[in-house]
């Protein structure tokens, strides 16, 4: 929004042009969603108190957890409107990319408010149903990409691009709708699971978000692509600004949310952000090294798979509880422990995932 107002102002001074600049206009976008989450956390977390939607805590989990019974939750709206009001600002609106990402954040946190809406306020413990979910989510994600699809102008747009291969592109034709959607869906989901201890989805969401922004912004740069041997999507560099803003208002979030916690996301902010990961990883044509950078959440996810699986069948489990950060609390590590270990490691798979832009 503001990209008009500056190129405008630009005739009358020419000091506004540095608001053309890509780079200059994420970091605003950062700093934006920074100072909203700052000024609109502590409102939101008194609002959340006052009207009683805390969190309920599982009575199978490990005992610490009895402590955090009522913490207010639903806490991810705060991000959403970090995220939204900072890229409406400062991202060129009249990019497709911008639309689609900011509708599917906006899609999900609205399936996750349902569902949190339910099981805080309503009081029903089930919330949304696994099925219901799954469907809503089923037609957010199938929506996205085929819109990605249908406007897609070069074949590279839908093309599997694998890390570490300089020109291996595999045309997927009609096949980029199923593999998109399930990207989004599967990373939405993900990030649920993995939300269940302080900060430990947000950051790395955040570092997650912050590397995708560099894919982004080389993928849209046609001397930077041709450099790095990465496929050019013109356009693409503007989705720097929307992981800016996510980066930001995660970081805002985590001012409230790190250990012990004032207020939890729920599945408003989790579903939301893991989505938005997915979807971004889509349009810059990186989904294998999302999910490499994005390990935590995989191998959260697989635990959970493989514990649900195995017990069905054998009627043992091989974790102590699912999903993983569960089960080394049981084996007697502090929560900050899982928390901070858990975000060295994203670190540093983060720093394999972009690796891959030189090593190919």
């Amino acid at each position: 929004m503001l990209v008009y107002l500056t190129a405008y102002l630009e005739q009358f001074y020419t000091g506004f042009n540095v608001f053309g600049y890509l780079t200059m206009r994420a970091i605003l976008s950062a700093l934006t969603a920074l100072l909203i989450s700052f000024l609109i956390g502590p409102v939101m977390i008194r609002r959340l108190s006052a009207y009683q939607i805390g969190q309920t805590v599982r009575d199978d989990g490990p005992e610490t957890h009895l402590l955090k019974a009522g913490t207010p939750t639903m806490g991810g709206a705060l991000i959403l409107v970090a995220i939204a009001v900072s890229t409406l600002l400062w991202a060129d609106l009249g990019n497709r990319f911008v639309w689609v990402v900011l509708a599917v954040l906006i899609a999900f946190g609205l399936i996750g408010f349902v569902d949190d809406y339910k099981k805080l306020v309503l009081q029903d413990s089930r919330g949304l149903s696994a099925r219901s979910k799954l469907f809503w989510q089923g037609i957010a994600g199938v929506a996205a990409a085929v819109f990605l699809y249908q406007t897609a102008v070069d074949p590279i747009e839908t093309s599997l691009i694998l890390p570490f291969f300089k020109d291996f592109a595999l045309p997927l034709g009609v096949f980029f709708i199923f593999i998109s959607a399930i990207m989004i869906m599967g990373f939405s989901n993900a990030v649920n699971l993995t939300d269940g201890l302080d900060g430990l989805a947000i950051m790395p969401t955040v570092l997650v978000g912050g590397a995708l922004g560099i894919f982004a912004y080389a993928t849209g740069n046609v001397n930077f692509a041709g450099y790095l041997g990465i496929p050019f999507i013109n356009g693409v560099g503007e989705i720097l600004v929307f992981c800016a803003a996510l980066t930001g208002a995660g970081l805002g979030f985590l001012w409230f949310n790190t250990y012990p916690a004032q207020v939890f996301m729920g599945d408003i902010g989790a579903l939301a952000l893991g989505a938005a990961l997915g979807a971004v990883a889509v349009i810059v044509r990186q989904e294998v090294v999302l999910a490499i950078m994005g390990g935590v959440f995989v191998v959260e996810t697989v635990s959970v798979i493989i514990q649900v699986a195995l017990f069905k069948l054998t009627r043992k489990r091989v974790f102590l509880m699912a999903p993983l950060h569960h089960h080394y609390e049981l084996k007697g590590w502090a929560e900050p422990k899982v928390i901070v270990r858990f975000w060295i490691i994203t670190f540093i798979l983060v720093l394999v995932g972009l690796s891959t832009l030189k090593l190919r």
